[in-house]
């Protein structure tokens, strides 16, 4: 009879008591993710391996003292290449720069996941989705995508599901008010909102919206507005440093024209289709809540977390896994579970504790994948698997092949173009910095550590950031450039043709051909008349006329 009352209260401890402490689970789990991450120093992928060398350039560049939008053009925000920077500085190689990036980032979150997780819901929702959203902004694959797609690629997006994921959570009031609560609330919703505008700046303004959605609730008024003033204020101390938001926008505004217009009714139906078992059990969970609370504002938030998740993931390259989906089932199970008094009939408790355990079977699958990618990656890197970057810099970037081959041959074949590309740039009698390669990315100023140009993009990707319409003028893009090269195998073959077909015209009257091997053409530019270089440097206002950024320094 002892033994049946001792479990009977455990299970209530764990599936009724609304503030048992959770915050050092949360806390234990972030610091065993960061520490997966950063202690093998190395960076292990098997696909996406152009999208790595557009951070890789970004930190190369940053510590060259380029500054991003200033100096260069991105649609990304400045804590994409600043964080794998921190990673760089921190562990001295390119090779543990994500992994080491990722792990302070992932360490960051900790503090307010704890908080805002333990102080709304009880453990046996907290602890299952804390630990989901942590892996989350912790593996190195594209959600959605297999265990054996090991890559840090988009890693942006995770960070922004899984900080979405830990403000939406807020919805829910707390469930004590101490004397920090609202001071603590408003903390850490700042730091997500934040981090999410300068991270990809769409999760930010959904962050923002659901700040603005709260103000609908009295109770919770006061922080909400306080972290918005706090959000403004901390973006004018960002741009008091960085000084690149009128910049980033006008990049952003570049890359809406390519991606941004509505997508075509089959794509839709596709995303919707393929995410539809998540839909029908967060309508499920919602279903139930709204049940029992007949709440507008509950009705609002479910409906905002099904609306922002939907476009957010239509406008990444993601198939599956919206975050705010899962969030928002936990935030309806704790709904559930408020609603019940202590004198509920049997039916009703029941009810809440199958709700608990649904929820957990809902988000265990994800959890169990993610955790097997971050020790996958973490063994290879510390088994040293794998072909090494065939650039100098590069050493500690491995390519694996797995248990099938995958992506394996195109991107084994890529380094071989690289590596070409290498011993023709050292081949050449001229300088060979500033390097524009006509492609996805440029992987040589980062890989062989020379000079980067400025007024370019760290990358470029037909139909997304540019097409026939949208793009950079070309004094813009070459102003800085002194070497242009020409991929026979392109790594994407659409981009490098687009990127040709915009620019042939420019790059024949401004460079000529000064090598070629069996996987490029090089072009150098072309010593300009006399009469040009006596002129004062800078002097002529029909050099810049066409830029749609000065450059910063």
């Amino acid at each position: 009879m002892v033994e049946a009352g001792g479990w009977i209260s455990t299970m209530t401890f764990w599936t009724q008591r609304p503030a048992a402490p959770v915050a050092l689970p949360v806390i234990i789990v972030a610091a065993i993710c960061a520490l997966v991450l950063a202690w093998p120093g190395q960076t292990v992928t098997t696909k996406y391996v152009n999208d790595l060398f557009i951070f890789l350039d970004g930190i190369h560049r940053i510590n060259t003292g380029q500054v991003p939008n200033r100096d260069f053009h991105t649609a990304l925000g400045p804590l994409v290449y600043y964080a794998p920077a921190l990673g760089y500085w921190l562990s001295g190689t390119f090779g543990g720069a994500m992994p080491v990036g990722m792990a302070v980032i992932v360490a960051a979150l900790a503090l307010p996941a704890a908080h805002i997780l333990s102080s709304r819901l009880r453990p046996a929702i907290a602890l299952p989705l804390g630990v989901y959203l942590i892996l989350v902004a912790a593996v190195p694959i594209n959600l959605g995508e297999s265990v054996s797609a090991l890559s840090f690629a988009m890693f942006y997006n995770r960070i922004g599901w899984a900080g979405l994921g830990l403000l939406l959570v807020m919805h829910l009031r707390p469930e004590g008010f101490g004397r920090l609560q609202h001071g603590l609330d408003a903390a850490c919703a700042t730091f997500l909102v934040i981090l999410m505008l300068y991270i990809k700046i769409s999760y930010g303004i959904v962050g923002i919206g659901f700040l603005i959605l709260l103000l609908l609730d009295s109770r919770q008024r006061l922080w909400s507005l306080t972290a918005l003033g706090l959000v403004a204020i901390g973006g004018l101390v960002v741009e008091l440093f960085w000084g690149g938001t009128k910049a980033h926008i006008a990049d952003l505004l570049l890359a809406g024209e390519v991606s941004g217009s509505l997508k075509p009714i089959d794509q839709i139906a596709q995303v919707l289709f393929g995410n539809l078992p998540d839909f029908t059990i967060f309508v499920a969970f919602a279903g139930l809540a709204l049940w029992r609370t007949r709440s507008a504002r509950d009705l609002l938030f479910f409906g905002f977390c099904g609306g922002s998740g939907f476009l957010l993931i239509m406008q990444n390259f993601q198939t599956s896994g919206i975050v705010t989906l899962v969030a928002g089932a936990a935030v309806a199970v704790e709904r559930l579970a408020r609603s019940d008094r202590p004198a509920s009939e049997g039916h009703r408790r029941s009810l809440t504790a199958g709700a608990q355990l649904l929820l957990f079977a809902f988000v265990l699958p994800g959890s169990l994948q993610h955790a097997a990618a971050l020790g996958l990656h973490a063994g290879l890197a510390s088994l040293d698997r794998g072909q090494a970057a065939p650039l100098p810099n590069f050493e500690e970037v491995k390519l694996v092949r797995l248990w099938n081959d995958g992506d394996y041959p195109a991107f084994a074949r890529y380094f071989d173009s690289i590596a070409d590309g290498a011993r023709a740039l050292s081949g050449l009698e001229q300088e060979t910095d500033r390097v524009l390669v006509l492609d996805f990315v440029s992987p040589f100023s980062a890989g062989l550590g020379i000079e980067a140009p400025t007024g370019d993009s760290t990358w470029h990707h037909w139909g997304r950031t540019v097409n026939e319409h949208s793009f950079l003028p070309a004094k813009t893009l070459f102003r800085d450039v002194r070497i242009v090269m020409e991929p026979k195998w392109p790594v994407d073959g659409s981009t490098t043709e687009g990127l040709k077909a915009i620019y042939a015209e420019y790059i024949g009257d401004k460079f000529e051909l000064v090598g070629e091997t069996a996987d490029w053409k090089i072009y150098g530019l072309r010593e300009a008349p006399a009469e040009t270089v006596s002129r004062s440097h800078g002097s002529d206002p029909d050099d810049r006329e066409d830029d749609i950024l000065p450059s910063g320094g």
